[in-house]
This record gives C-alpha cells, sequence and structure tokens, in this order.
C-alpha cells in the first residue's frame, strides 16, 4: 500500500480546522447583530415617528384641518428626518444582510417595509387635502408602521445566541404594546372627538387594551431587569389611574348620553405622554441589546483567539516526542501487514485527547445554548400562530380581525386553556382539513 495516499495532507479537513471554523463562525454571527442593532434602532425612532405624525394627522383629519396642522407639520419632518436615519443604517448593513445567511424571511419583510414606506409621501398629500378619512389614514400608517415592526420579528427569529433573542423577543413585544396603545389613541381620540363611542369603537377599545396588556407580560418575561423595573414604574403611574377612568367612559356611556368633546384633547395628551415614557422604555433594551452584543463579541473574539493559540501549541514539533498514535490495517488472519501502517502525521495522545475535550466542549456548549434558545423561540413562534389562527378565523367566518381575536380569547376562555394552545390547535385542524 502507498502509505503516502493515507497520510494527511495539512490543507486536507481536519477537526482543529472544524472546530476554529465553528468558533469564527460565531464571532461572525454576533459581529453581523452588533450592526444589526444600529438598523433596530433606526427602526425604532423611525416607528415613533411615525406613530406621533399619525396620531397628529387623525386629528387634523378629525377636526376638518382646523387642529394640529402645524405640529403635524413639524412631525412630518421628523419623520423625514428619521427615514433619512434609517436608510442610512441599512445601507452599512446592506451587504452583510445580501450575504449573511439571515434567511428569506427577514429579507422579505425588509423588501415589504421599503415598499410601503414608498408610498408615505402620497399618503401625506392625502392628509394634507383632507381626502382620506380618519380610518382610512389611521390604517394606512398603521400598516407601514407593522410591516417595520415584522423586520424587528424576523431579526429575532435569526438569533442563535439565547441573551440576545430574549431581548429581541422583549424589543419586538414591546413595540407591538405601543403600537396597539397608538391604535388605542386614534380610537379613543374618534370616539371622544364624536361626542359617543359606538359599540364597535367600544369593542375596539377593549381588544386593544387587552392586546397591549398581553405583550407586556411577554416583555416582562424575556426583558433585562432595568427595563422592566422601566414598565412597572409606568404601570404603576398616576396617568394610567386617569386613563382607565377614560377607557370606562367612554366604553360604558349609553348611545344617547353625549361625552364632553373637550376630552378628547385631554385623552389624546395622556396617551402621548404615555407612548413617550414607552419608548425610554424601548431605548433601554435597546441599549441592553448593544451593550450585550458588545460584550458577547468581545467573549466570542478571546475565546477563538485562546483556542487558534491552543491548538497551535498542541501542534508543535515538540510533541512528535510522545506516543503516536497509530492506526493500523489488519490482514486476513488478524496479524498486522508489513507497509500497511497509516501515518497519524505525527499527533500525539495528548494532541488527540485536547482536540477530542475542545470538541466536546463546544459541542456542550452549543447545545446549552440551543436549550436556552428555546423559550424564547417559543414565544416568537406562539405570536405567528396567533396571528395564524386569527388569518383563519377572518376568512372562515368573514369577520375583521377584532372580531377573530375576540372569538380566539372567548374559545380560550370556554376550554380553559391558553391563547397559544387554542390556537395551534386550530391551524393544525386547518392544515388537516387542506
Amino acid at each position: 500500500m502507498d502509505i503516502s495516499k493515507r497520510q494527511r495532507n495539512p490543507a486536507q479537513p481536519s477537526a482543529e480546522a472544524y472546530l476554529i471554523a465553528s468558533r469564527r463562525c460565531e464571532l461572525m454571527n454576533l459581529q453581523y447583530f452588533l450592526q444589526m442593532g444600529k438598523l433596530i434602532q433606526s427602526i425604532s425612532n423611525l416607528v415613533h415617528g411615525l406613530q406621533r405624525e399619525r396620531g397628529a394627522s387623525t386629528i387634523f383629519l378629525g377636526s376638518d384641518g382646523e387642529k394640529f396642522g402645524p405640529e403635524r407639520n413639524a412631525m412630518v419632518a421628523e419623520s423625514t428626518c428619521l427615514y433619512t436615519v434609517f436608510e442610512r443604517a441599512l445601507a452599512e448593513i446592506h451587504e452583510e444582510l445580501t450575504t449573511h445567511p439571515v434567511g428569506s424571511h427577514l429579507l422579505a419583510h425588509l423588501a415589504s417595509a421599503f415598499h410601503g414606506l414608498g408610498s408615505l409621501s402620497a399618503l401625506r398629500t392625502q392628509v394634507n387635502a383632507r381626502s382620506l378619512s380618519v380610518s382610512d389614514a389611521t390604517e394606512s400608517y398603521s400598516m407601514l408602521i407593522h410591516r417595520l415592526i415584522a423586520v424587528v420579528f424576523e431579526a429575532a427569529e435569526t438569533a442563535v445566541d439565547p441573551s440576545l433573542a430574549r431581548l429581541l423577543v422583549a424589543m419586538v413585544h414591546l413595540m407591538n404594546g405601543k403600537e396597539f396603545c397608538g391604535q388605542e389613541r386614534a380610537t379613543g381620540s374618534a370616539g371622544f372627538s364624536g361626542g359617543r363611542f359606538d359599540i364597535a369603537l367600544s369593542q375596539r377599545m377593549t381588544h386593544l387594551v387587552e392586546a397591549q396588556e398581553r405583550c407586556f407580560e411577554v416583555f416582562l418575561g424575556f426583558a433585562d431587569e432595568h427595563s422592566c423595573g422601566l414598565l412597572r414604574s409606568l404601570r404603576a403611574h398616576q396617568r394610567e389611574k386617569e386613563i382607565e377612568r377614560l377607557r370606562q367612559l367612554g366604553c360604558s356611556v349609553g348611545r344617547y348620553k353625549a361625552l364632553d368633546p373637550a376630552l378628547s384633547d385631554h385623552w389624546f395628551a395622556l396617551i402621548s405622554e404615555r407612548m413617550d415614557e414607552l419608548k425610554k422604555v424601548e431605548e433601554s433594551v435597546e441599549g441592553s441589546f448593544h451593550g450585550r452584543c458588545a460584550e458577547r463579541f468581545a467573549e466570542a473574539r478571546n475565546s477563538l483567539a485562546h483556542h487558534e493559540a491552543l491548538i497551535a501549541s498542541l501542534d508543535q514539533p515538540a510533541n512528535s516526542a510522545l506516543p503516536l498514535l497509530v492506526l493500523c490495517e489488519p490482514g486476513r488472519n488478524g496479524e498486522t501487514q508489513s507497509g500497511e501502517a497509516w501515518s497519524s502525521d505525527g499527533i500525539g495522545q495528548r494532541f488527540g485527547r485536547s482536540i477530542f475535550d475542545l470538541v466536546q466542549e463546544q459541542s456542550r456548549r452549543l447545545q446549552q445554548m440551543s436549550e436556552d434558545l428555546q423559550s424564547a423561540k417559543e414565544a416568537l413562534e406562539d405570536r405567528k400562530t396567533q396571528e395564524k389562527a386569527v388569518l383563519l378565523l377572518m376568512s372562515h367566518r368573514k369577520i375583521d380581525n377584532d372580531e377573530a381575536h375576540r372569538v380566539l380569547r372567548k374559545l380560550a376562555m370556554d376550554q380553559g386553556k391558553k391563547l397559544p394552545e387554542v390556537a395551534r390547535a386550530l391551524v393544525s385542524m386547518a392544515d388537516v382539513l387542506k
């Protein structure tokens, strides 16, 4: 047998090469999320700007252009600047997004967000001309905001580090809760400015309040301690009692008893203040995310350097004096054939054991990370499943989004189960019936 054919070529794959590649892959992923953090921050700021613009636009349209004209113009200018920052942040990470294996869903949602933002100028023109109803303008702005939040949701789906995934899960649920709060502001403003809440407005208000609370509860399960403290303080603020009083007033007054339209301004100011406070909680989570990214990147970089140095030291010629790990090919009678020994290329027993230990350590560590990641992924999957269940109910029962959410909640209460369980059952049944 030609021994040279059995010898290891240094250029050929080896356990140590793949071990280092595994560490480098982890480092690249963390570097990607360091950059992704800037994009997420720009999306958060743009969403907040659009929420403010939407609020001003609803008052402007609802008052037939008599209120919030100058304020709205200032907010439009602010949102335009924030959009420019978003574009710049996206340009900085464009190459990584299109070459990094982040998944097609994230890129598709980015495409959808960009397409939606392209219609923003036309939407503003319609609002200026007062050629849109309040509900249509609100829906258009809400769709833009939803598409931007979906990008953050998909970014959370691509996270492989548990600590980063948890913070992104917290972030996306806080953003959704804040968006429901913004929609509640528009709903309440419509009811109070009109002097009454019909059944549809009351039901929508109830749905939006419940949706906020569900989002905030998930947030508290995944956010860092400081950010959780900020949200708890917000919910305990005296302002919340006044908001709750107005909610009860709007939803309990009979259809023939008019409300004071002046309450609209009071309501708008209270909810706007609440949303500004929620933005501060968002900024706290963003800070925690960026800090954790930097920490994990430094840890991974130091770990990679340590492993490279360790493997290099183990592979020094001095180690060739150690006993060699020799692989032999036995003959038909069980005896080793002369000239049939395979060269181990000088891999000593110590080196073999060390590489094995390092491989085992990396495998155990990645397995633990995968297990720790599971709870974050489950929270994201639960939200996806609930949205699928809502869409199914809307399609089969010919009802709107709010009514579908109410049906889903009622099914959960009637069956004594959690919403995700009922949603999973609905989705799986739909799959079976296809």
